[in-house]
């Protein structure tokens, strides 16, 4: 039988999981949850590897929901994310998988009041989705808390979880679960990190790899843009000008970053918001939600969005800053092109960053055709792009950038995202219309 042709049932989901599968519009399980969810049916523990996008959430979530069911219990299993946002975005699905049956959730993340909570806890909840940082606060800190029930153990996005960024949290996190769980670890990208995996304590795990060990999918397309430095942000604003109608992310390496890009574009007329790990968590969730309903239409971030985030609305991802780290590469263009949509992903490569670029070249086993675009075209730009980009250094020396609970810039305390959609993007927009008519000519 083809994989396609398997439903729930088929694979060992009983009734009221392929029911909750079919009303979330999950007709047939992908390709990871068919051989995933079959050997954690049978109680196996497992090294998932595949691609963004591909299921992987519905993988681990629907064969504990499926074992709660038979065994109700709080506490039940504790699922681990890198990142506040995916944390988050895992709940929510584990809260939509089991809205029918009764099961609760807590989301444990940094950046929102810790004794909220600590009373979420004291509802006890069956399902713990945490970053490693704010687990170990709760379990040092809460009273009556433990996870000494605990069923199930995940780890997503497990390569990221694995590095030593994170490597004294696990540990003790490891230390204070029983070792008698299930354990399931799963990732776009996996290294051959033995020693840390024998150290999660895996019981003969099967390692499922749906994909090469290193691939993006197939419908996205892939394109590199060789630019001198100096005129980076003229080919970033050239290639979202020929791309308007597409929503677009824009990665880059810091948090000022984004500041300054978001503010630069809005200068020029693009509905832009970003989003760092210097924001506080509700500006950061304000600025996801506004983009995932298209209200703005670009978003500046930093890698803190590039991991598994569900946003199936981007149509373009752009490199602004080439990762140092090549993996990274993998998640960020994952982006896009996600469920079998097309997508592309442009990388905007500078002489300082070409080794770097190579280096993905190399991970991913192929060459990246030319973005073409012309230069004196590009660089009609500059004017307009040195005064949009000379009033942002200004806000920025003049508020500091403030975050305001809107999820945008705080510069006069009454910053909205209404004033950089409608009026004011067709106030900015003689630019555009003056390059356009260039180009005819």
């Amino acid at each position: 039988m083809a994989q396609e042709d398997y439903t729930f049932k088929d694979i060992g989901v009983n009734e009221e999981l392929a029911k909750a599968c079919d009303d979330l519009g999950w007709k047939n399980p992908t390709q990871v949850q068919v051989e995933a969810i079959r050997f954690a049916l049978e109680g196996r523990d497992i090294i998932g590897v595949a691609q963004t996008g591909s299921g992987k959430t519905g993988a681990f979530a629907i064969p504990i929901l499926q074992a709660l069911l038979e065994k109700p219990q709080a506490f039940f299993a504790c699922v681990l994310s890198p990142t506040r946002e995916l944390a988050i975005q895992i709940a929510a699905q584990f809260e939509a998988l089991g809205s029918g049956i009764g099961v609760k959730c807590a989301a444990l993340v940094g950046g929102i009041d810790i004794v909220q909570q600590s009373i979420l806890l004291g509802k006890r909840p069956h399902i713990v989705v945490a970053t490693p940082g704010r687990l170990v606060d709760h379990l040092s800190n809460t009273k009556g808390f433990s996870l000494h029930t605990l069923k199930y153990l995940v780890l997503d996005e497990a390569d990221k979880l694995l590095n030593e960024d994170f490597e004294k949290a696990i540990d003790e996190i490891l230390d204070v679960i029983p070792r008698e769980r299930r354990t399931f670890l799963f990732s776009a990208t996996m290294t051959n990190k033995v020693k840390k995996l024998k150290r999660t304590c895996l019981i003969k795990p099967v390692m499922i790899e749906t994909q090469s060990k290193y691939s993006t999918v197939d419908t996205l397309k892939q394109l590199h843009c060789f630019v001198p430095a100096k005129y980076k942000d003229c080919y970033l604003v050239h290639i979202l000008t020929e791309n308007m109608e597409r929503l677009s992310m824009v990665f880059t390496r810091t948090c000022k970053t984004t500041d300054l890009l978001a503010r630069i574009l809005r200068n020029l007329g693009f509905s832009a918001l970003s989003i760092n790990g210097d924001m506080e968590q509700s500006d950061r969730n304000g600025a996801l939600t506004k983009f995932k309903a298209k209200e703005c239409k670009v978003l500046i971030c930093t890698g803190v969005a590039s991991r598994g985030l569900d946003i199936p609305v981007v149509d373009l991802v752009i490199n602004y800053d080439i990762p140092t780290n090549s993996k990274d590469y993998i998640h960020r263009v994952g982006r896009t092109a996600r469920a079998g949509r097309s997508g592309m992903a442009i990388s905007i490569v500078n002489q300082y960053e070409l080794e770097w670029y190579l280096q993905i070249e190399r991970l991913i086993g192929k060459r990246l055709p030319a973005y073409h675009a012309e230069e004196k075209e590009v660089l009609m730009l500059m004017q307009h792009l040195t005064e949009a980009k000379r009033m942002a250094q200004i806000k920025i020396k003049q508020f500091g950038g403030k975050w305001n609970r809107k999820g945008v810039d705080n510069d006069d305390g009454e910053d909205d995202i209404s004033q950089y959609l409608g009026p004011h993007k067709r106030k900015s927009s003689n630019w555009k219309s003056s390059n356009k008519m260039a180009k005819v000519r």
